[in-house]
């Protein structure tokens, strides 16, 4: 732990880092620009962030780094230590026979450190990486596709009467996130939070959301129809400067009993405002058993851009 990132090893993974681009996907953003901003820039400057942590393994000729960082929100949500893992660096003659003895080695280090849980997004493309992990012990949770609109300007599905979420319906908008539990999203799949805690997480971070986490939440606006459904966007400002494109993200979205029927209303007005604020880009991800936000994007002209595995390991 505290070692500088090998600059050889970021090198040799390259190829792969581009794919921890969330838009590694849009063919006309620059990958230099992507790299930079989500792959090799980031893996090759993460031990400047005094909050990073690298730790790591050598045997024989092989060095491997995992690239790790303890989530203080989430561990004070939670009442135990949170970690997430970005990534491992390794060359492509390290055998998955070193990789695993790295893994089992870096779970150790975790429970010196007094972790309680780990969780890493990885790309799918990054196989050796989850096979690594899953050597070591590390359970898949969940997998996730990301769908995206680049017909924007086009856009011109009917419209459907919403709203912006004032900040006073926040407590609210955290009820419907709960009462809306996914059974396979990762903090109910993923039975280390218990479906209770899960609901209650979700219902902050969505309560978040209308308190300005997000720069959006839109919510149905028809006469005589209670609100029992919601979107959250984030319009990925910092990323559009950079990438010099415009964006809006479906951050979180849940709809109850009372709004049946509402998420293609909803996705659609969140496609129609992405075009009103003259984006590019509206990308949404879910889970891979999702069917009904599938069938939403096969109506509304979303195509499928790619897919990521979350895989967890707890104490």
């Amino acid at each position: 732990m505290g070692n500088q990132v090998n600059e050889a090893l970021v090198a040799a993974r390259a190829e792969k880092l581009f794919f921890y681009s969330p838009y590694n996907f849009l063919r006309q953003l620059e990958v230099d620009v992507q790299q930079r901003l989500f792959g090799t820039g980031v893996a090759g400057q993460y031990a400047a962030d005094p909050t990073h942590q690298v730790f790591e393994f050598a045997e024989g000729e092989d060095t491997v780094q995992f690239l790790y960082t303890l989530l203080t929100w989430d561990t004070d949500f939670f009442r135990a230590p949170v970690y997430k893992l970005f990534t491992i660096l390794f060359t492509s003659a390290t055998s998955a026979a070193t990789l695993a003895a790295a893994g089992t080695a870096f779970r150790q280090q975790l429970k010196q450190q007094g972790a309680a849980y780990c969780f890493a997004e990885l790309p799918v493309e990054d196989t050796r990486v989850a096979q690594a992990l899953g050597n070591a012990g590390w359970r898949l949770v969940e997998t996730r596709l990301t769908f995206f609109h680049d017909a924007v300007a086009s856009f011109n599905y009917p419209r459907y009467p919403v709203r912006s979420a004032g900040k006073d319906e926040a407590a609210a908008i955290g009820r419907i996130s709960a009462q809306a539990r996914n059974d396979y999203d990762r903090f109910h799949a993923d039975k280390w939070f218990g479906d209770e805690l899960g609901d209650q997480f979700l219902a902050k971070y969505a309560s978040a959301s209308v308190e300005g986490y997000c720069d959006d939440v839109l919510v149905p606006n028809e006469v005589s129809l209670p609100v029992d459904s919601f979107l959250a966007i984030s319009d990925l400002h910092q990323h559009a400067n950079s990438l010099h494109t415009g964006f809006s993200r479906v951050v979180l979205t849940a709809v109850g009993p009372a709004n049946r029927g509402w998420h293609l209303k909803l996705v659609s007005e969140t496609v129609h405002r992405a075009r009103q604020n003259g984006a590019s880009y509206v990308l949404m991800t879910t889970q891979a058993t999702n069917r009904a936000v599938f069938r939403t994007c096969e109506k509304l002209g979303f195509k499928l851009g790619g897919s990521s595995h979350v895989l967890a390991w707890s104490a």
